[in-house]
């Protein structure tokens, strides 16, 4: 009997799929450089981008109205390099693992940490965003706290926050995972994803549609451009409609 056999014989749950989907790792390329799609995705803000996704039947890519900018960003725009901690009192390992993961950030990425909830340490510092930056990091989002904020603006190194504390993580926060999928609230993040931050927050794009949702986003921003120039000229809200504008 195979094993397939035997699973279905016994009643078995085939969790393939659901493995493949919560689990797998994203390696779609684009029909362009990666430096290309974020050069172009920076030209564009994250509402446009977010009403694109809308016509994609996706609503949950924004991270939740608790991470803020801690200046107000134009588009900054990297590839998902996603971090999860947890809390711990667990110290043994923690630095050698952190280290390890630092040495593992490429150039363009943007890091996204899920803290799991945490409240009483911070995640991201002045030494980490240094670090970052020498990698050609482009910017990081800790659903969590920071601190050493001076250092962190004299490096002018775009972060996206929920708290501030002087609380370091060693002994209260653990990293245990990086480079899998993570899931902050009803946004779904995978390793490779186009993800950008503006002054208005900070948004997921699938890498599989990442292209297309680019693309599309490039025309939203030329109709809005026409929109813009018939404003101006004076014309009427009814006028601007009825020729295809938005407001």
């Amino acid at each position: 009997m195979s094993v397939d056999q035997y699973k279905k014989e016994v009643g078995m749950m085939n969790l393939e799929k659901l493995i493949e989907v919560r689990e797998g790792k994203t390696d779609v390329k684009f029909p362009i450089s990666d430096v290309e799609i974020l050069s172009r995705y920076e030209k564009i803000y994250t509402g446009a981008i977010n009403d694109v996704l809308r016509e994609f039947t996706l609503l949950n890519q924004s991270l939740p109205i608790r991470i803020k900018a801690l200046r107000e960003y134009h588009t900054v725009a990297g590839i998902a390099f996603t971090v999860k901690s947890s809390s711990s009192t667990r110290v043994s390992g923690e630095m050698k693992f952190r280290a390890k993961m630092l040495d593992e950030m490429h150039p363009n990425s943007f890091v996204i940490y899920d803290t799991s909830g945490d409240e009483e340490s911070t995640s991201w510092g002045g030494v980490m965003t240094a670090t970052a930056k020498e990698k050609g990091v482009k910017a990081a989002c800790i659903d969590g706290g920071i601190r050493d904020t001076h250092q962190i603006l004299k490096a002018d190194f775009p972060v996206f926050y929920k708290y501030r504390s002087s609380n370091g993580s060693l002994g209260r926060c653990l990293i245990t995972d990086y480079q899998v999928p993570i899931q902050i609230d009803k946004c779904f993040i995978k390793p490779g994803d186009v993800v950008l931050g503006d002054a208005d927050g900070v948004l997921v794009v699938p890498r599989e549609i990442a292209y297309d949702v680019l693309v599309r986003a490039e025309e939203i921003k030329e109709n809005e451009r026409k929109i813009f120039g018939w404003v101006k000229e004076g014309q009427s809200a009814k006028d601007i409609s009825d020729k295809g504008g938005y407001f």
